[in-house]
């Protein structure tokens, strides 16, 4: 049996591995958030992984308050940057297999053709900046086994999200408008989850490898509204808009499409079209 840390575990993400667990009886988990384990904070770290024989860590922790972190981008950098160069560090030192999530939000979206694992980085805001910063540092110390997972717009029936604040908002509302050109994909993150604890026997490199992984499908968040809308049966008027008509702290990409074949074709996968996964989420909501 191999001990798992599971870092962020009260995130979405996280709780989606908490709620799979049972079915992996080949690995313990420690479940552990930032009230439980400092990440940031590298000797207490150590100490965890060594007195509890981790084997395997999945980092599922991150600052994700995209325009927040405008403003707080030392918190935004301790957590996506900082963290993660400790997390790499430990795992180098311990021979302990890790998998870092991190986004899509690491391009700049100025292209239209999905974005593969090796074009250029050049993210537009702090929180895609901060990310960066920690997939280089994790690169830099290159801990055996260890791979960058990048996906996006995630959502999950845990946690606060797009189509959580969908469903609230047409509790009050006949009428919303919703940004139509900004093209990316959704991405349930139960089957990351899955997918997460299905390739950790599989990972076998002496080197970082970076992966994307989304849902199949493309959509913008207009057409995300309207599936979501669709397959609940409410009756709420979408309005498409640009971004130009709804100003925010943070700059986001225009497109964020990610080419998946990498992770496919290394690990042997099969990855659902965001709409059935949409459906499976909304029925466990």
């Amino acid at each position: 049996m191999s001990n798992v840390l599971v870092t962020g575990a009260n995130g979405q993400l996280g709780s989606e591995i908490k709620d799979l667990a049972p079915n992996y009886n080949q690995y313990h988990f420690f479940f552990t958030d930032v009230e439980d384990l400092n990440i940031t904070n590298p000797k207490e770290l150590d100490v965890f992984c060594s007195t509890n024989k981790i084997q395997v860590i999945l980092n599922c922790a991150a600052y994700t308050a995209v325009d927040k972190a405008e403003e707080e981008v030392d918190v935004c950098n301790a957590v996506n940057n900082i963290a993660t160069l400790n997390l790499a560090k430990v795992a180098k030192a311990q021979n302990i297999k890790l998998i870092h999530t991190s986004t899509d939000y690491v391009f700049d979206g100025k292209k239209y053709i999905p974005f593969k694992e090796e074009d250029t980085t050049n993210p537009i805001n702090t929180y895609g900046k901060t990310k960066l910063l920690g997939e280089e540092a994790l690169k830099k110390i290159n801990p055996v086994n260890s791979i960058i997972i990048r996906t996006s717009w995630v959502y999950s029936s845990f946690g606060n999200n797009f189509v959580k604040t969908m469903l609230k908002l047409a509790q009050d509302r006949n009428q919303l408008s919703i940004i139509a050109d900004q093209i990316g994909t959704p991405t349930y993150a139960y089957d990351l989850a899955k997918i997460m604890l299905n390739i950790i026997p599989k990972i076998n490199s002496s080197k970082v490898h970076v992966y994307h992984y989304a849902n199949e499908g493309v959509a913008s968040w207009y057409d995300f509204a309207f599936e979501i809308f669709h397959q609940t049966s409410i009756n709420c008027k979408i309005l498409p808009i640009e971004t130009k008509d709804y100003p925010t702290a943070a700059e986001r990409p225009l497109y964020s499409v990610m080419n998946k074949s990498k992770i496919k074709n290394t690990f042997e996968i099969e990855i659902p079209h965001w709409k059935i996964s949409l459906a499976n989420c909304l029925k466990k909501i």
